[in-house]
């Protein structure tokens, strides 16, 4: 990309590409990953069973397609979150359907992944939940990451899916329910 560093009178001695400079393209960035960056990495995490890897990877392709758009996007105004959200649904949905024909991780791998001591009740809890989010819809595993990771409003959660509050109501209700018994069928008891 090539920038404008102006002359002495101030006046731009090269163009700038596609009429913008390296600083508002950081700055974009960096606003879009401040206000939105922790609930996006969130959203991603949750739907794909606590993969953070794949969550990271993700959110950066996410906010490379708003910076894409940073001449009509604003990363402070409200609207750019449920884009941002749709955005990274999508990735996500396209990314599990372009693993499903690839083999399971190792043991190793997940056994590299693991906390050190200190962490493991809180490591195993959590796994044994993200186990049981695995074996729900992604509709209703969605519906829960928005509602209990996002500490989202059904109102919020609604607007953000594109599906009445009352759906949002009733599907969480079933959502719950589909949770409370795979925890159950791995003996783990909420």
């Amino acid at each position: 990309m090539r920038h404008s560093t102006g002359t002495k009178d101030g006046a731009p001695d090269r163009p700038v590409a596609a009429g913008r400079d390296r600083d508002r393209d950081e700055a974009f960035i960096r606003a879009v990953y401040d206000k939105h960056g922790i609930v996006l990495l969130r959203v991603a995490t949750g739907l794909l069973r606590g993969d953070t890897h794949r969550a990271q990877d993700l959110v950066q392709e996410a906010v490379l397609r708003a910076w894409r758009h940073a001449d009509i996007l604003d990363p402070e105004a409200e609207g750019i979150r449920p884009w941002l959200v749709t955005v990274l649904r999508n990735l996500v949905i396209d990314s599990l359907r372009a693993r499903q024909a690839r083999p399971p991780e190792t043991v190793d791998t997940v056994l590299d992944e693991m906390p050190g001591p200190e962490h493991v009740e809180r490591y195993l809890t959590g796994k044994v939940v993200r186990e049981a989010l695995g074996d729900l819809s992604l509709q209703h595993r969605e519906l829960l990451v928005h509602i209990q990771y996002l500490d989202l409003s059904v109102a919020q959660t609604a607007h953000a899916l594109g599906i009445p509050s009352g759906t949002v109501k009733s599907r969480t209700h079933l959502a719950l329910k589909a949770l409370r018994q795979a925890l159950l069928k791995r003996g783990y008891t909420p």
